[in-house]
């Protein structure tokens, strides 16, 4: 697994191989990340990364949310709370020398609780796949205003999400057996 492009492209990142099923850790695929992130700088989004606030929710090894730091986001938010998740994190904190732009949380991103500090402006969000805990997550998101108006949601799961109250559907693409969704909060 390595970043795609921007400042750290190529550098392999800490991983997990094929994944860990017991921890839930089901790293992006290189080939979906990349187009995440194809969609989101060729679409209608402006600049949705760089100088911008990210949330990675479930974050796993936090790839997505370093491959937007490559890109030029100012800081990103790691909330995960596996043990062996917030490893893999911390390894790659280290490995691509971002300690000043992270903060890493031990939460469940279904109870995430008021924010502290800017809200995001975009949000990775890539729960288990199939247990209902994106929808638990954006909810508790929303109401804890860690989004900020405008914000862009990309969530990654199985099947197409029901979109939350209070978010619109941009795009949706499939991947395989994975279903990438982008949102947009209401301004």
């Amino acid at each position: 697994m390595r970043i795609i492009a921007g400042s750290m492209r190529g550098l392999a990142l800490a991983s997990v191989g094929k994944g860990d099923e017991g921890a839930h850790l089901r790293p992006t695929a290189d080939r979906v990340r990349e187009s995440i992130f194809n969609v989101l700088i060729g679409g209608a989004y402006g600049d949705p990364i760089r100088g911008k606030v990210v949330l990675d929710l479930f974050a796993g090894t936090g790839a997505l949310g370093f491959e937007a730091l490559s890109r030029g986001a100012a800081q990103v938010t790691f909330v995960d709370d596996g043990i062996r998740a917030r490893a893999l994190i911390r390894s790659n904190i280290d490995l691509t020398r971002m300690q000043g732009a992270t903060k890493l949380f031990r939460r469940d991103a279904t109870k995430l609780g008021d924010r502290h500090g800017p809200p995001a402006d975009l949000v990775f969000l890539d729960p288990p796949y199939g247990m209902g805990l994106g929808e638990k997550a954006i909810a508790a998101a929303l109401q804890g205003d860690w989004l900020a108006p405008g914000a862009i949601v990309i969530w990654e799961e199985n099947r197409r999400p029901e979109v939350p109250e209070g978010l619109k559907l941009r795009d949706q693409r499939k991947y395989g057996d994975t279903v990438v969704t982008f949102l947009e909060r209401a301004e």
